[in-house]
Formats: C-alpha cells, sequence, structure tokens
C-alpha cells in the first residue's frame, strides 16, 4: 500500500525516521526549516545501542571509518584523581560499537541514507486533522493532505503544539557546552571529570581532535555572553586533562537542556519521534540512540499493520514508550548524584561507581 507520508525536521530524528520508513518500503517526504547550508557544530558520542540501531538502518558500513572508537570511560575527580573506570567494549560486547565523532559527519551518512531527498527551507506553519487524514500548511500557503506526518521537529516541536500532544518541553536547569578541540592532550579514553552541579567530559574523535561537553547546573542564571571565558572560570583549578583542553579551546556552543513527557505520543495521522517526543538531559548521552530506534520501530510496525495507520502507531509507543522511560528515570538518577557533595560522593564512586553506572545502561542492551 502506498501512504503519503510527510517527516517534519532533517536532524537526527527525523532523517531516522525517513530511513526506518524508506528500509520497511515506504517513501516519506521530507522538510526542514532551515537550509542546506546550517551543518551541525561540534561531536557526538554514540553508545553501542546507536550502533546496533544503525546497523538495522543499514547505515553502519559508512559510518566505520569516521571518529574514533572508544573502549573505555574513565571518571575523575576534580583533582584528576581516579574515580572508576566504565569498561565500555564489555558492556555492549554483541551489541555494538561505542563512537565519537563529529555531528557534521553523522548528519551526512543520515543524509545519504534518505538519498539526499530533503526540501529545505521549508516551514510547515500549521498541521489540521480532518478526516482522518493531516492537513499541513507550509509556509508558502500551500496546503497538501498526508495519511501520515511524523513530527521530528526537536523539543520545542511545532507539530506537537499543533496537534495537542503536550505543553512546552521543561527546563532541566542545565546549561551545556559544547567543543571541539585540535591540538589538546592526547587522550585514548572518554573522560569525565565529576564536580558538585558541574563536569567537564572530553573524548578523542578522530583527526587528532577532542569532543568535549561540559555542563553546570544554574537555572536561574542567564546563559554566559563569553562561553569559554566561562569555561575557564568553571573548570580552570580543576586537575586532569583539562587545563590543556582549556589552553586549546575556541568556539563553544552554548545550549540549554529540556526535559519532554507526553500521555501520547500519536494523535490521529500525527506521530512524534526522538526529542519531540522523549527529550531528557544529555547525561545517559542516549539521544541520538533513542531516534535511531524509533525510525526502525516506526518503519517495521507501519509495515506490519498493513496500511492501519492508527494500530501502527499504538503499537510503535508500546514498545518504544518502556525503553524511553528507562532512559529519562536513570538520566534523573544520576543526574541527582550532581547534587551529592563530593566529599560523600566520591569515596562512593570509588567503591561502586563502576557497577552503578553500567546498571544504567543494562536495559539498553537487550533488542529493540
Amino acid at each position: 500500500m502506498s501512504l503519503r507520508i510527510l517527516v517534519v525536521g532533517a536532524g537526527i530524528a527525523g532523517l531516522a525516521a525517513a530511513r526506518g520508513l524508506r528500509v520497511a518500503g515506504f517513501r516519506p517526504e521530507v522538510v526542514e526549516a532551515l537550509p542546506a547550508s546550517v551543518v551541525p557544530g561540534a561531536g557526538i558520542y554514540l553508545p553501542g545501542n546507536a550502533s546496533r540501531a544503525l546497523r538495522l538502518l543499514g547505515l553502519d558500513v559508512p559510518l566505520r571509518p569516521l571518529g574514533d572508537l572508544i573502549f573505555r570511560q574513565v571518571f575523575l575527580d576534580t583533582r584528576g584523581r581516579d574515580l572508576f573506570e566504565m569498561d565500555v567494549a564489555g558492556l555492549w560486547a554483541g551489541v555494538g560499537e561505542s563512537r565519537a565523532l563529529s555531528r557534521a559527519d553523522l548528519q551526512q551518512v543520515l543524509l545519504t541514507g534518505v538519498g539526499g531527498e530533503v526540501r529545505f527551507e521549508t516551514e510547515v506553519r500549521d498541521v489540521q486533522i480532518v478526516d482522518g487524514a493531516a492537513k499541513v500548511e507550509f509556509g508558502t500557503g500551500a496546503v497538501t493532505e498526508y495519511d501520515l506526518v511524523v513530527g521530528a521537529d526537536g523539543r520545542r516541536s511545532l507539530i506537537r503544539d499543533k496537534v495537542g500532544l503536550g505543553g512546552p518541553a521543561t527546563p532541566t536547569g542545565q546549561i551545556v557546552y559544547r567543543s571541539v578541540v585540535t591540538g589538546g592532550p592526547p587522550l585514548t579514553d572518554w573522560t569525565a571529570v565529576l564536580g558538585r552541579r558541574s563536569a567537564f567530559v572530553a573524548m578523542p574523535m578522530g583527526g587528532r581532535r577532542l569532543y568535549c561537553y561540559a555542563d553546570e547546573t544554574a537555572p536561574d542564571t542567564p546563559n554566559p555572553e563569553d562561553p569559554a571565558e566561562r569555561l575557564r572560570e568553571l573548570f580552570g583549578a580543576w586537575g586532569g586533562p583539562i587545563p590543556a583542553i582549556l589552553d586549546k579551546i575556541e568556539k563553544v556552543q552554548v545550549a540549554r537542556t529540556d526535559e519532554v513527557v507526553l500521555p501520547s505520543w500519536s494523535k490521529g495521522p500525527v506521530v512524534l519521534v526522538g526529542d519531540a517526543a522523549h527529550a531528557t538531559a544529555p547525561t545517559l548521552a542516549q539521544g541520538a540512540a533513542m531516534s535511531f530506534e524509533d525510525g526502525w520501530v516506526l518503519g517495521q510496525e507501519l509495515r506490519s499493520a498493513d496500511g492501519d495507520i492508527p494500530a501502527a502507531l499504538r503499537a510503535y509507543e508500546d514498545r518504544r514508550r518502556p525503553r524511553c522511560s528507562e532512559v529519562r528515570e536513570r538520566t534523573r538518577e544520576r543526574d541527582r548524584a550532581r547534587d551529592v557533595p563530593p566529599s560523600l560522593r566520591d569515596p562512593m564512586l570509588r567503591r561502586r561507581g563502576a557497577r552503578i553506572f553500567t546498571d544504567h545502561y543494562r536495559a539498553l542492551v537487550s533488542p529493540v
């Protein structure tokens, strides 16, 4: 059966959904409000379950030469002393490799997976459900009817708002800083330095570059005017590899993180995927993985339902909601540990940190 499907958003979630639908035999249209020239910056860390989902989507081969493989996560205190290590390769054995790479490189792989068939600079102005179909009004004023609309337009989703699937995203109070550093210290492991209500993570991403991610909990503080200077102010006295990294940091991206929790992910012929449906703070680095898995499952359930779109969307949510809820709960659990004074937390992490942090991923080892 030929379905008219529109995917709104050509970020990670939208391109994963489009690829999952194509693998299942559908030919969705993909629109993106931004121009093609806007390339995502910084880097991204993909745990083993993200690699497995990309394999299901048939996109693992073009990913292999990109970035750097991560075998181990090392956690340090603010003086640079060991807290514990996680055997990442062991955790995801038989599931997939963990990898750090450029977001732009990942975006290119995903674009290739949908054949480059994306209509950029195409804004969606409105969506209305009429007689079981979705009528979409574009920025040009044109109106087109679809059998299915996939909202992959992020935490502040317009699609979610227009069809009444939930209110705005809830701020977590975290400010995150992302940067790519060239010529920094020669790290071979994903390395995190943990403070109180703040952390600094750095990892190799190929080509002598490091992807750096830092955050602070500051709900009432405005975004800093000079993010690089703020990083030096926050982390300048910390140990480990941080002084050598701060020496080389130049361009820094700043963002606020939000959480999205909804009673339902679909209404009639409209469904949400990725951050539009279930955003969390990026603490477990599961945002992309959950989007890849969403795309795969949505395509498979739509194919199995033989044209019964409501049944397909129910089955998609039934399969995905427990897993995404698990990520949210484990994210909140790990973030709560940020509020514990290091004098109490660090001795506990030295004793049990590897087991506790590894357990956060246990449920995600199981098949999608």
